[in-house]
């Protein structure tokens, strides 16, 4: 039986994906490739050592989410949470609840241009 080994991308639409592109690049540093798809490649080696991709499916009444009113979240691993929260709020994004602190790292929430629920996390 085949398996699966891990999360081999996101996919998500958007009203205008070039400024979306450009929001994230210029206030969270995601590296793009050129072109207009609006794809960005993270490599592993890139990765903490406590990192990894998570795939949890929630509760179809979870209030997780919100504010968004959409079925799903991102979380992108950063390397300095404190700053990408300055960094989204410079830009513009609702920064949501205060930071978190878990065992495994340290959290924060906003809603991009979109409208998209974002949780940073910080791993330990």
């Amino acid at each position: 039986m085949a398996s699966v080994l891990g999360v081999g991308g996101v996919f998500f639409k958007s009203k205008d994906r070039k400024q979306l592109k450009q929001w994230y690049a210029k206030w969270l540093n995601i590296p793009f490739e050129e072109g207009d798809d609006g794809a960005a490649f993270f490599r592993p080696d890139t990765m903490p050592a406590a990192g990894g991709t998570v795939w949890s499916i929630f509760d179809a009444k979870t209030d997780y989410f919100a504010p968004s009113p959409r079925d799903f979240m991102f979380n992108l691993a950063v390397d300095n949470l404190d700053e990408a929260i300055a960094q989204v709020r410079e830009g513009g994004a609702e920064v949501i609840d205060e930071i978190q602190d878990y065992p495994y790292g340290r959290f924060g929430w906003f809603m991009d241009p979109d409208g998209n629920k974002v949780e940073l996390w910080e791993p330990k």
